[in-house]
């Protein structure tokens, strides 16, 4: 059983997290550097261009890349402290496994062996299902796809999925109906030249910082600024029109603005008709949501919807870019397809300016999705399910067609699995679900009933500490290959120095396990790039083809645009020019949308909103950020953020404690009483664990498509602690 060794407390001072706040040698040491290493950020899907100063085998320090096109040398406050991890006290330098009293380092051998005999048993008394693999979305493209072939050829195991499943997996589909392909449309240099930007659903201030810096020079050369969110967020600030939208409305909303510019005629009559199909049951979809519905359910003003599809429609070009604050419920596709709807119908894509795109927040959430970690998909982005796509895959793997296993379950349907005793063990990279998943408890009892779990990373995280044995892999700049960025860039990771210790590069990890269990020749490579070189064969023909790419070529052009079917190809930063798109007939899909509500809306027992959500010194389940002492500092512990007018109801104020509840739990946090946040709304932020984690509180309900979980609106209620 996979339950903790000793007492949270007592693996907190072992393992921490605690706080490194020096590079090696200080911040004034003054000692130049043997070498600067161009690489880019372990963070989000913006992946700046970053040099780091490498001394004696550590990262000391970083210099700004100013030819990198994205970033020009900027960073955010996580880019600039992101190599305190390197010689961070906490970083797992050795493997471990569970004793009666904690855990005790050993060798490699026996660490494997461990992993592999666990592995055996429980597949040949349950099946080869009975064993899952968790993946991560910031493992780079090879990882990823050496992830998913590790699990169903080495494992033979169906049930292989990732922790972009909480990222980006309801735009993913929405794209992939409306559009035929699952790629960001733009490249960022296309933001300053729209005249009208929608930003829906994406604190892009504390997010993604850079790409403030489009945005604002959109708006120097006149473009008009939506915002549309809950909370006026930094970017909201600067915006020209602020929509608060009550969460969980998002797509009401879209049919509210698609309404307007049908009823006034803003509608591109002639891209529609020769570029896609659907208008006609979209439109009579949306013919009753008139704006003074559309502002009674999302609770905004009527005049709001007006004023927003106007400067939408009167633009010569716009861009509408949103993330997970429309993805994150129990309908993100639909809310996503609504968003594509009114792209579409005004003709605003495949041109320069124009265009619909994600902000990706994971570091790989673009690629990580692209390479067949998925439980759906193979390499290329290929259906798992389509006998072709079958074929080709298995043809490359040197496996027969009927030994490739077929769709497995979701990364947010694993702990229910586990719970009726169908998932007996877990093998886990670079995922911290304690933290990540819905409804928390629920995980953390799944955990408990594993009879063995299995971890590969390098910090000890909250969801580590109930493994049996912990493999300790490599930090971003201990191994290389590429990462795909939102905007579909295929970028380098370089490798700046050897893991420390008794760590080892995860790919190095993850063939050694597979080669117990297949022969050589099938998990064959010498190097990252040996990997990176049949990804690139696998995925030639398929949508997703990256063909026409080396690292030489990555390297020599700031990186390479997907799809690249070929060495002369140059790459393709903007998709659907002419009006081309990736379905059969070359015709985008319109999809009818009608607005529902949440899964779970407020009522008088619960009668408070909660959404979740990012801070700018933070960064997703906090695994790494949570150790580093600026960024710390800078944001020490969650705050729950509620209107004046719900404190003063409440008889709260700044700085008090406050308990927050849900039907599913509680925590006890301090709270930030602000006038930018709905009066029927509270804001938590999600990186932090154990008793101070919003995911205490959050719903596990599921989109049905993608199977993305409902973060942004659950029903709670606050009182004065």
């Amino acid at each position: 059983m996979a339950q903790l060794p000793q007492t949270i407390s007592e693996l907190i001072d072992l393992h921490g997290p605690h706080l490194n706040d020096l590079p090696p040698g200080g911040w004034t040491s003054g000692e130049e550097p043997d070498r600067l290493v161009k690489t880019h950020c372990c963070f989000c899907g913006v992946q700046c261009g970053i040099q780091l100063k490498v001394k004696d085998n550590q990262v000391v320090g970083f210099e700004p890349w100013e030819d990198f096109p994205v970033n020009h040398g900027m960073l955010c406050p996580k880019g600039v402290t992101r190599y305190l991890q390197g010689s961070h006290p906490d970083r797992l330098l050795s493997p471990m496994v569970r004793t009666a009293n904690g855990f005790r380092e050993t060798s490699w051998a026996e660490a494997i062996d461990r992993v592999v005999e666990n592995i055996q048993r429980i597949q040949s008394k349950h099946g080869k299902d009975a064993l899952a693999v968790l993946s991560g979305a910031s493992l780079t493209n090879e990882k990823a796809y050496l992830m998913g072939k590790f699990a169903r050829v080495a494992l033979g195991t169906r049930h292989i999925d990732y922790n972009g499943r909480l990222c980006m997996v309801a735009a993913g589909a929405a794209n992939k109906m409306a559009f035929g392909i699952d790629r960001g449309a733009n490249p960022w240099s296309d933001i300053p030249l729209a005249k009208c930007l929608i930003l829906t659903g994406t604190n892009v201030g504390e997010c993604f910082p850079i790409l403030t810096d489009y945005i604002w020079k959109a708006r120097d050369n006149g473009a008009r600024i939506i915002v549309i969110d809950p909370r006026m967020t930094p970017i909201a600030r600067t915006a020209d029109l602020f929509v608060p939208i009550r969460p969980g409305r998002d797509s009401a909303l879209m049919n509210g603005l698609l309404h307007v510019c049908i009823e006034r005629g803003w509608v591109d009559a002639e891209f529609v008709e020769q570029h896609t199909c659907g208008f006609e049951a979209v439109s009579q979809t949306v013919a009753a949501y008139t704006p003074a519905r559309v502002g009674e359910i999302c609770g905004i003003p009527a005049r709001a919807v007006l004023q927003a599809a106007e400067w939408w429609a009167s633009a010569d070009t716009g861009m509408l870019l949103h993330a997970r604050g429309i993805e994150h419920h129990s309908k993100g596709t639909e809310n996503c397809l609504s968003c594509i709807n009114l792209v579409l119908a005004t003709g605003k894509i495949g041109k320069p300016g124009c265009g619909y795109s994600t902000l990706t927040g994971q570091g790989n959430g673009q690629g990580g999705r692209e390479h067949g970690q998925r439980c759906n998909q193979l390499p290329g982005a290929r259906d798992i399910e389509n006998p072709q796509d079958r074929q080709v895959v298995a043809e490359h793997w040197k496996i027969d067609e009927s030994e490739l296993p077929h769709t497995g379950i979701a990364s947010t349907e694993m702990m229910a699995a586990i719970h009726r005793g169908e998932i007996r063990g877990l093998l886990s990279i670079c995922f911290n679900p304690l933290v990540s998943l819905p409804d928390a408890e629920h995980t953390r009892s799944a955990l408990d009933k594993l009879e063995f779990f299995g971890v590969i990373d390098f910090f000890l995280s909250e969801t580590a500490r109930h493994a049996d044995v912990v493999l300790a892999g490599s930090l971003h700049e201990e191994d290389e290959g590429t990462v795909t960025t939102a905007e579909g860039r295929v970028v380098r990771i370089q490798r700046a120095v050897e893991p420390p210790g008794n760590a080892r590069a995860d790919w190095e990890i993850v063939c050694d396990l597979a080669r117990r269990f297949v022969p050589f020749e099938q998990f064959p490579y010498a190097g990252v790039e040996d990997i990176f070189r049949e990804l690139c064969h696998v995925s030639s023909g398929a949508v997703c083809d990256y063909a026409g790419m080396t690292y030489h070529k990555i390297e020599s052009n700031y990186g390479v645009f997907w799809p690249c079917p070929s060495p002369n190809h140059p790459g393709t930063p903007r998709l659907y020019e002419g009006g081309k798109f990736y379905h059969w007939d070359g015709r985008a899909r319109f999809n009818a949308v009608e607005y529902r509500p949440p899964v779970e809306d407020t009522d008088a027992e619960y009668p408070v909103i909660l959404t979740t959500g990012r801070v700018v010194s933070q960064f997703l389940s906090g695994t790494q950020t949570r150790r580093i002492g600026p960024l710390v500092k800078q944001y020490p512990e969650p705050l729950v953020e509620l209107h004046p007018d719900l404190a003063s109801r409440r008889g709260i104020g700044s700085g008090d404690a406050v308990r927050v509840w849900s039907r599913r739990g509680e925590v006890m946090l301090r709270c930030q009483v602000v006038k930018t946040i709905r009066p029927d709304t509270i804001f938590i932020p999600y990186h932090w664990a154990d008793e101070r984690s919003a995911n205490r509180l959050t719903n596990n309900a599921l989109d049905p498509i993608s199977k993305i979980p409902e973060f942004k609106v659950c029903a709670v209620q606050i009182a004065k602690a």
